[in-house]
């Protein structure tokens, strides 16, 4: 530094910085540490900024008056630098030699001040509204200038005149200049032009926060504000960030499962090496020889390599598509541990002060500044760290939750068939909520070794070698807890295992649970329920004993590390005194030590039961999805809507084929109706058109839209209008139209609110043949090209049946000019389709015309024989009744649960003709296709009153939403909690807790006392009683902590058996309306989710809310022994916390 500043300016004085009451820092040192600092800062993160700049585009910032003036300040402090390196060159003409720092640092300055100017203008083009690189630089600037600022006055003032002028007025105008620009800093530009406009009335302010209101939480006072005005609810609550919502992160994690499936499929095509082998070349020149193949024939495969095909990772997926971003929080961790270890040299250096007499006070207030500094400073940096990995974590969950739901929707037959349902919730609710658990301390797999490191490196500059001690008993715990790793991973299989069976039969019970109760079969069912749940209790009281044993090995591990270290520490050498600043200061370094002891296990365990998690999770994503392609959607070249052309189907590629030799021609706009007996694969071949099967061979091709009326019926829970709009928007006339070709229109004047009315889950409150007809009003609305309709007609009555084929299906019908392709064992309406295809043991055996069929006497007219007689009976006998067509559907005849219409007037001529032809079986008979109602344009008809103008007295909603507690948490759910442990057990753990702090008070007290024998000079002889009580109490310390968790864990476990046990006896015995009004889904949640926040994540709070409760009463309980005028600070600060927790 002596080159740099020259002789004169030396870079450290001791005396006029440390031993003096007005510290002051050397000339060189401000014109090179304090001044480089920042420039150092700017310099090494601008090519990493900048190519982050140029990868993320925002758009575009119109220059403002606030950047305009960021770039007239960052020139003015270019011009002010370089203004005082100028005048450096200007005194060296002049004859007055300045050191080369004079010319070197205005230098260095400028350049930077220019690279700030630049990254100014150049963020405003990348659209960024505010800079948390140049807040950074501007800060450190200001800070750094501050003590040059001090100086300078204090040289001013013991002088009678400045010496340097210029570089003095050069300074102050830097000084301002760099204020302004931390403070225009501060402040967010206008968002940039031609981006994305947020037109949210409630868009959540994160998203255009600046850096230092990210950095302090500053965006979320308002929403603190309102939650301590009244009690937050989910209307409170700001809109979702885009970036965090499912609809951009489950395609995020997808596009990486895909490409990791993509290249895993690849490689394992080309992991067979193939070896071919040619013969030797003949040493014959006999062309008559025959070696038995010619050379080209001899060139054969002669071995293929078999491996293992290669799985692909999700794992590697998550970390592609999320780990960018949690990165980013690790750097904060990173951080954040490297300031965690400055507090105890500064304990350190404040013990030491107080032991020496002379010294400055101002050393003992710099150090209490100093070490609140780096505790703000790490709160800070560490919640940040928290920020980003509760984000990272909800980000997982949601796009494992979509991805699994994803899945459930398109996995094979065969696939389903190993993943229940009960598998299939607990994936989304169970395992997905794990991976959120873990990713919150998932750092802390690297950040405890760091810390436990860097622990034991300052422990051993402090206590020497004896650390080596304590590092031995670290070791001797790791294989311990290895093995307790082991075991916690097969018990959280085989409790999954047990769960999955639970949620499977608690949904079988609860979708047959009209039927259980009509057969009364609630206790055998709740006995089958427990039984299974007995199971899971004792894999989970197996985990918790391990759980038990792995906290006290870890909870002892600091104290036995301390005692061993201490203990070798004064009996290696007699020499060692074990004084205050070494005890105290390795305790602070003991309990540093402490969080990642405890917390490693903890992650170790999460991890374990994370990787089950992923293992399932994996397992279930890699099953065989239906294949999108197997039914062509881009043929326009024919002219036939549907084509099936040697098709051969299966349900599952393992098992044999269901249909065969399937060849099917669909016209456009024609009506093909399939029959055929039970069983023969009607159903099956409907399926094959939508894909729902397996395609082994043939084409299939299906042009324009497809709509699909099931045999069952699938109704949403909403409004009656919501079910056959179904997402489309809303058209009076075109409504009108479908519910009457549905012959809704009767049923709406009879339900209590019209087509408004809310329909429960899966249609309860309305009929079988109402869901039917809601469901076809459905299809005819979505208006597609291509209709498939299984079978729809054989819920309704035949005469709602025959208005429903005259006006809806049928050649006049609303959807003439469609194609359609109906199954149907209502024989009555085939003289009137275009084309039949008859089904017989999953093949076509016959397909042609109503006549055409007859005449060839074949598999058709056995299917009349079968069902004419019977479907004839029917139709006679309703049609008792003649009434006018003009009153085909009377607005009194329908009652709450009407299926029927009145009878339409005359029999079906059609029907006696083909009933005289089967018995006859003659080629001659034709069937007359006379219809026997008049059709009824929609336009014709008067249209009832709209719905919306109905009074609709004494209605309510139907299916309540589900409501939360707010506020605060009443103590009766404590109580009831500590009921269900047991009131007795209770106050059992929490006495035991209590013992367990008053043994670690009582070490802590002892080893005080210890400390104190090295200012009496009595260390030599009390060694041995020391170390003994100090061994005592902790050994006591461990055996409490062992005692309470094992305690703990059985008051869990009963709990969790009382809890599950009282939940399953009140739903079986709740009255039906409940669950008619309740959506499954919900009452699953309590069996699933619910269930196992009590078994797993509700016992990890209580026992940490009871160790933080009593470490934090031993503290302040110690702290008012050693200085009892702290009492008077505990009141007041007593009351703040509790007035912000509870108000």
């Amino acid at each position: 530094m002596e080159r740099l500043c020259g002789p004169e300016l030396p870079f450290w004085v001791a005396n006029q910085t440390l031993h003096t009451d007005q510290p002051d820092l050397p000339v060189c040192f401000q014109l090179t540490v304090l001044s480089w600092l920042p420039c150092i800062y700017l310099w090494a993160v601008s090519p990493i900024y900048l190519f982050y700049l140029k990868k993320n585009n925002r758009g575009y910032i119109m220059m403002s008056i606030k950047n305009r003036f960021k770039t007239v300040f960052g020139f003015l402090l270019w011009v002010v630098c370089w203004a005082d390196l100028f005048y450096t060159f200007h005194e060296t003409q002049q004859g007055i030699s300045q050191p080369p720092i004079f010319f070197i640092t205005p230098l260095v300055l400028g350049m930077t001040m220019l690279l700030a100017t630049f990254l100014i203008q150049f963020e405003r083009l990348r659209g960024v509204q505010s800079s948390g690189v140049l807040f950074i630089f501007w800060f450190l600037s200001g800070l750094c200038a501050i003590v040059p600022f001090r100086s300078k006055i204090l040289q001013a003032s013991s002088k009678v005149e400045v010496p340097d002028k210029l570089r003095f007025t050069t300074f102050y105008f830097y000084f301002g200049l760099v204020v302004l620009e931390l403070i225009l800093c501060c402040f967010n530009e206008k968002p940039p032009l031609f981006s994305s406009v947020d037109t949210d009335p409630n868009v959540c302010p994160e998203s255009t926060a600046g850096f230092l209101s990210t950095m302090t939480f500053w965006w979320f006072t308002s929403m603190a504000v309102k939650g301590y005005k009244l009690p937050l609810e989910a209307k409170d609550l700001w809109s979702l960030n885009v970036r965090d919502s499912a609809t951009v992160l489950v395609p995020k994690l997808l596009i990486e499962w895909e490409k990791e499936q993509a290249k895993a499929k690849s490689k394992q095509n080309t992991s067979n090496d193939v070896v071919y082998s040619k013969p030797p070349p003949s040493t014959s020149n006999h062309i008559g020889e025959e070696s038995g193949t010619s050379p080209e024939e001899a060139e054969v495969l002669l071995s293929t390599r078999q491996v293992l095909p290669r799985q692909p990772s999700f794992l590697y997926s998550l970390i592609k598509a999320f780990g960018p971003y949690f990165l980013i929080g690790s750097a904060y961790k990173l951080l954040q541990d490297i300031i965690t270890f400055v507090n105890p040299q500064l304990l350190r250096m404040l013990i030491s002060f107080t032991k020496q007499k002379g010294v400055p006070d101002w050393w003992g207030y710099s150090l209490a500044f100093l070490m609140f500094f780096t505790a703000f400073l790490q709160t800070l940096i560490l919640h940040q760290h928290f920020q980003y990995c509760f984000v990272t974590g909800m980000h997982v969950r949601t796009a494992l939750i979509g991805a699994i739901y994803r899945k459930s929707l398109v996995i094979t037959n065969a696939a389903k068939r190993s993943s229940t349902v009960g598998e299939v919730v607990n994936l989304m609710s169970v395992d997905a909520q794990r991976f959120m658990d873990l990713t919150t301390f998932l750092n802390m797999l690297w950040s405890a070794p760091l810390q436990i490191m860097l622990a034991l490196y300052f422990l051993w500059q402090n206590l020497g070698p004896s650390v080596l001690a304590g590092v031995a008993v670290m070791i001797l715990l790791i294989p311990f807890n290895a093995v307790i790793a082991v075991k916690n991973r097969a018990y959280q299989v085989e409790q999954m295992q047990h769960k999955d069976s639970r949620i499977k039969l608690m949904n079988e019970i609860l979708n047959g649970i009209k039927v259980l109760k009509l057969y009364a079969w609630e206790n055998s069912f709740k006995e089958k329920v427990l039984a299974i749940r007995q199971k899971e209790l004792n894999v989970l009281k197996k985990a918790a004993y391990l759980g038990a044993l792995s906290t006290l090995a870890w909870t002892s591990a600091p104290f036995l590390v301390a005692l061993t270290t201490f203990a070798v520490y004064v009996t290696v050498d007699e020499n060692n005194i074990l004084d205050a600043e070494k005890a105290f200061v390795s305790l602070s370094l003991f309990n540093i030590l402490r969080f990642p002891l405890n917390m490693l296990p903890q992650v170790i365990s999460s991890l374990v039961q994370t990787s089950v998690s992923l293992k399932r999770i994996q397992s279930f994503l890699s099953h065989d999805e239906l294949d999108p392609n197997s039914v062509d959607r881009k043929n326009t070249a024919s002219d036939f809507s549907v084509t099936v052309v040697d098709g051969k189907f299966t349900w599952a590629k393992e098992d044999s084929p269901v249909l065969h030799d399937i060849n099917v021609l669909v016209p456009h706009g024609s009506l093909l109706a399939v029959v055929g007996h039970v069983g023969c694969g009607k159903s099956s071949l409907i399926s094959a058109l939508l894909g729902e099967m397996e395609k082994l061979e043939g084409d299939v091709s299906i042009r324009g839209s497809v709509a699909y009326v099931p045999q069952q019926a699938w109704i949403q829970n909403a409004t009656l209008r919501d079910n056959i709009l179904f997402g489309k928007p809303y058209n009076e006339q075109k409504y009108r139209c479908v519910l009457e070709a549905c012959a809704l229109t009767p049923d709406l004047e009879v339900l209590p609110g019209g087509d408004m009315t809310e329909i429960g889950e899966k249609g309860i409150n309305l009929s079988g043949g109402q869901r039917q007809r809601v469901s076809l009003a459905r299809a005819l609305y979505c208006d597609a090209d291509v209709y498939l309709l299984d079978d729809p007609l054989s819920a309704v009555d035949s005469h709602v049946s025959k208005h429903i084929f005259d006006n809806l299906i049928g050649p006049e019908g609303a959807l003439k000019g469609k194609t359609r392709i109906l199954v149907t064992h209502g024989i009555s309406y085939l003289p009137q389709v275009d084309n039949i295809v008859v089904m017989v043991d999953g093949r076509v055996s016959e397909m042609g015309s109503y006549q055409e069929l007859l005449k060839q006497n074949g598999a058709f007219a056995e299917f009349l024989r079968n069902y004419a007689l019977e479907d004839f009976v029917d139709e006679d006998e309703a049609t008792e009744e003649i009434i006018d067509d003009e009153d085909l559907f009377p607005e009194d005849a329908l009652s709450n649960h009407m299926d029927m219409v009145q009878s339409e007037p005359g029999i079906n001529e059609a029907k006696r003709n083909f009933i005289r032809q089967i018995s006859i079986i003659s080629a001659d008979g034709e069937t007359s296709k006379s219809r026997s109602v008049r059709r009824h344009g929609c336009s014709q008809k008067k249209h009832p009153e709209p719905q919306e103008k109905k009074q609709q007295h004494g209605m309510e909603k139907l299916i309540q939403a589900e409501t939360a507690e707010t506020g605060r948490v009443k103590l009766k759910v404590y109580l009831e909690y500590a009921k269900a442990v047991g009131v007795l057990l209770s106050v059992l753990i929490c006495i035991l807790y209590g013992c367990q702090s008053a043994a670690a008070i009582g070490g802590n007290i002892w080893l005080s006392e210890w400390t104190n024998d090295a200012l009496q000079n009595r260390t030599a002889d009390n060694v041995n009683m020391r170390v003994g009580v100090y061994a005592a109490l902790g050994i006591t310390q461990g055996v409490l902590v062992m005692i309470s968790s094992f305690t703990f864990a059985m008051g869990n476990i009963g709990a969790a058996r009382k809890l599950h046990h009282n939940l399953l006896v009140n739903k079986l015995h709740t009255l039906q309306s409940f669950f008619d009004t309740t959506p499954i889904g919900r009452i699953i949640n309590r069996f699933s989710k619910d269930i196992y926040l009590i078994d797993e994540t509700l016992p990890s709070t209580v026992l940490m809310f009871l160790v933080t409760f009593f470490v934090s009463l031993s503290t302040i309980i110690v702290i008012i022994s050693s200085t009892p005028i702290f009492a008077v600070v505990i009141a007041p600060l007593a009351f703040v916390y509790i007035f912000v927790q509870v108000c």
